[in-house]
């Protein structure tokens, strides 16, 4: 399987409000940029929409090195806390409903299909490749400013 490095990053103006996700894909020597927003919407949504964007954009199974300064993100899929949300009817231990079972149902399609290491890296911090996707994410958060 070839190997992956990815990185995303989401970014909300209010919250909720417009917002935009970036992902940088890298194989190699290859290297592609994501990136998209909607009108309105939460910081976590855009969060979790540019790793599935990112994991989608493969084209085959693959181990994928993802970065992300989301620790909504990499705590509920590292603890195992979306499986868990997922086994009880998208319900959190604490009773309540989780938030965006319908990203989370999606990423843990992908997450079945890829290999998916993962790794926190803390954001607007000296990573590049962090920073540029928060730029990417940014730049589509503003296309939604009346």
């Amino acid at each position: 399987m070839k190997t992956v490095t990815i990185y995303t990053d989401g970014a909300c103006s209010g919250n909720p409000g417009p917002g935009g996700w970036g992902a940088i894909l890298q194989y190699g020597r290859f290297k592609k940029e994501l990136s998209g927003g909607e009108e309105h919407t939460t910081n976590n949504r855009m969060e979790l929409t540019g790793v599935i964007a990112a994991l989608e954009a493969l084209k085959e199974p693959c181990i994928v090195e993802l970065y992300s300064d989301s620790k909504y993100v990499i705590d509920a899929l590292e603890k195992g806390w979306a499986k868990g949300w997922k086994a009880k009817g998208w319900i959190k231990a604490d009773k309540k409903p989780a938030l965006n079972p319908d990203l989370w149902e999606r990423l843990l399609e992908l997450c079945a299909y890829h290999k998916v290491n993962l790794h926190w890296v803390k954001g607007h911090a000296e990573n590049e490749f962090n920073n540029r996707c928060d730029e990417l994410a940014v730049m589509e958060s503003q296309k939604f400013k009346k």
